[in-house]
């Protein structure tokens, strides 16, 4: 939405050459300045300073099926019917902000797993901490879900899922996935929309995750559980199922998971900077953005799962209007919002909608 701001200052610049122009180039100059302006109002993704695959990553699995760019910038991970595929950072992290583009597979990919997360369950088997992104595919024709999650200290007993659509085919164009983990908060971004903010609460103890943590990005065969509870499988008829990874961005406090220097002593100066960085903030737009996504796209929340949780965890902002269309199981009321834009969408089948008619902003 253009700021009323943005509108005057636009207006203003032309006053002075109002008299020379005919005002149908007038509007259309207008118009030009102005768009121009809507695609800087959030700069904070177009300025990230990315890695090369080899200074930052190593292969994890399925070597063959890591596929670098020519550039060193990117990768291609692939699974087929003999094994899938992933890639590990080549440091542990005490917190710190991990970003990449990512363009997942089409066409049919029931019970195919694409996981962008950090953790430590290498180090730290019985007492893990976990940061999930992960993407779950479907039958063909129907959309890509993921999930967000967040495990500390081996909490996977409490897993705190929640569940979610896009707003645009992530299979037709690279989109930035971001996850940005302080000592205070938890910050999932789908390019430069907050998607959830998990704020560290005294309450949940070392359900926080505090550990120090791995980068880690792998598609792998999750048949059993990714797509309507494991009722479509993998078909490896449409092998292979290719995952793209470009523009990475590791940028946290390099750690050694045994050290005895406390965090907050030894990456003091990179806690300093991270707070300075424009993605810790959540601005009153981006918070914005943030409530119409999860009111328009979230279809799960353990928040809101009575059954589960009939005293909801301690990190849970509830909100009256949001819990009214939820489920005692955490799940999306029949008839909600998501079910009124599926049959408008089957209204429409012939019409391609651009990503601009359905972003949260």
């Amino acid at each position: 939405m253009m700021e009323e701001g943005t509108i005057k200052r636009c207006r203003c610049w032309f006053n002075g050459i109002s008299l020379f122009l005919h005002p149908l180039i007038i509007t259309v100059l207008i118009i030009s300045m102005c768009m121009a302006n809507i695609g800087n109002v959030d700069a904070a993704f177009s300025n990230l300073t990315t890695i090369p695959f080899n200074q930052g990553y190593s292969p994890l699995f399925g070597d063959g099926n890591l596929v670098r760019s020519p550039d060193g910038k990117g990768v291609r991970l692939l699974l087929d019917r003999f094994t899938g595929s992933g890639f590990i950072s080549s440091n542990l992290y005490n917190h710190g902000f991990f970003s990449a583009n990512i363009k997942l597979p089409s066409d049919y990919t029931a019970g195919i797993c694409v996981a962008f997360y950090t953790s430590n369950a290498d180090v730290f088997e019985k007492s893990h901490d976990e940061l999930d992104i992960e993407f779950l595919g479907n039958t063909e024709g129907k959309p890509w879900r993921f999930q967000t999650n967040i495990y500390g200290n081996g909490s996977t007993n409490r897993g705190r899922e929640e569940r979610y659509r896009l707003w645009f085919d992530p299979t037709r164009d690279f989109h930035r996935y971001s996850i940005l983990w302080t000592p205070q908060i938890t910050i999932f971004y789908v390019d430069d929309v907050p998607i959830r903010e998990v704020e560290r609460r005294e309450e949940m103890g070392g359900d926080y995750p505090s550990k120090p943590m791995s980068l880690y990005t792998t598609i792998w065969d999750a048949s059993n559980w990714a797509t309507s509870g494991g009722k479509y499988k993998v078909n490896y008829k449409y092998a292979p199922f290719v995952a793209e990874f470009k523009d990475l961005v590791l940028d946290g406090c390099p750690a050694d998971p045994i050290q005895q220097i406390p965090a907050a002593e030894a990456c003091a100066e990179k806690y300093a900077l991270l707070a300075t960085q424009d993605y810790s903030v959540i601005t009153p737009q981006r918070r914005a953005a943030m409530r119409r996504f999860r009111q328009r796209y979230m279809y799960y929340s353990y928040c809101y799962d009575s059954l589960r949780y009939p005293v909801p965890p301690p990190e849970c902002v509830t909100i009256a209007a949001e819990r009214a269309r939820f489920k005692d199981t955490g799940r999306l009321k029949f008839g909600g919002s998501h079910k009124r834009q599926s049959k408008r969408r089957t209204r429409n089948r012939n019409r391609v909608l651009p990503d601009s008619d359905v972003t949260p902003y």
